[in-house]
């Protein structure tokens, strides 16, 4: 419940904020580039390192990347059916593919299915969406903001120069190694500026009229990030018998909001910004619906 407390109240600040503009108009990029640059790094540093790799691991990590791939392949069908420019293509294989399995998957899961589902939350969270971002969201990142001609010596520059991946780099060095408790002190407070920053830059940004060429991609967006993306994985734990706390944990994660450092980063990498945000936004308050529909079908 103090999660659920936490986003609604944490985004209507940055919205009220917005609307009376006490900030200013830049603050949004300001938040989002102490997101990327300092509060990120220090999530992947402080959580990379605790990963343990086992059988029980299998269930939610196969269905995390088996749902990610067929989603960004129908995002970039649509992208070519519906003629999509690259900054909307960018921005939608960041929001409708990465997925909101901690902030809202801990609070909705725990919800539904109780704490003895919150360990494979974690999987999904950490082998899933977390590695996900760091090396997928920065190769997405790097190709889609290049200007111009692609240019393989520039992709690679701008991944091997992007905070969250020098982090994880770093961070997989450490693997099963224990800080000194001083060193995890500093690292967790950096790190838990993540969450309110993040939901307050996303208040500060979110657009309720949203333009009307950003209406069709924004409606794609969440259909394949509540509906499809679900669906997927629904008919990947079934086909496979995985009947269990792991595949029904995996099928919700799976119809989570997207992640709203995805729509940081498409924001700060100039992925069609607003679109971004909105979909954020929008997919946050119609995922507790979508996620209620879920659970009365798998539970």
């Amino acid at each position: 419940m103090d999660n659920f407390l936490l986003i609604i109240i944490t985004i209507f600040i940055g919205y009220c904020l917005q609307k009376l503009k006490i900030f200013p108009e830049q603050s949004p990029f300001v938040l989002n580039q102490f997101i990327i640059n300092v509060s990120l790094p220090a999530m992947i540093i402080l959580q990379v390192p605790k990963l343990s790799f086992n059988f029980d691991t299998l269930i939610p990590t196969v269905v995390a990347w088996i749902v990610m791939i067929v989603s960004a392949l129908i995002v970039l069908l649509f992208a070519k059916v519906f003629k999509w420019n690259k900054e909307v293509t960018g921005s939608l294989m960041l929001v409708s593919i990465l997925t909101n399995s901690s902030i809202m998957g801990v609070p909705i899961i725990n919800a539904y299915m109780g704490k003895e589902a919150l360990p494979y939350v974690m999987i999904y969270d950490q082998l899933g969406s977390f590695i996900a971002f760091a090396t997928y969201g920065t190769l997405i990142t790097a190709y889609y903001s290049v200007k111009g001609k692609f240019c393989p010596k520039v992709i690679l520059s701008k991944v091997i120069t992007f905070p969250p991946f020098i982090a994880l780099i770093i961070s997989i060095c450490f693997l099963g190694v224990q800080f000194h408790p001083y060193i995890t002190n500093i690292i967790t407070q950096l790190a838990n500026t993540l969450v309110p920053i993040a939901l307050i830059a996303v208040g500060l940004q979110l657009q309720f009229k949203v333009p009307k060429k950003d209406i069709f991609p924004l409606s794609m967006a969440l259909l394949i990030k509540l509906i499809i993306a679900p669906l997927i994985a629904f008919s990947i734990v079934y086909s496979l018998d995985w009947l269990n706390i792991a595949g029904k944990v995996s099928i919700f994660e799976a119809g989570m909001a997207p992640m709203i450092t995805a729509g940081v980063l498409a924001t700060t990498a100039g992925l069609a910004p607003r679109l971004s945000t909105a979909i954020v936004g929008y997919g946050i308050m119609i995922s507790f619906l979508t996620t209620a529909v879920i659970a009365k079908f798998i539970l």
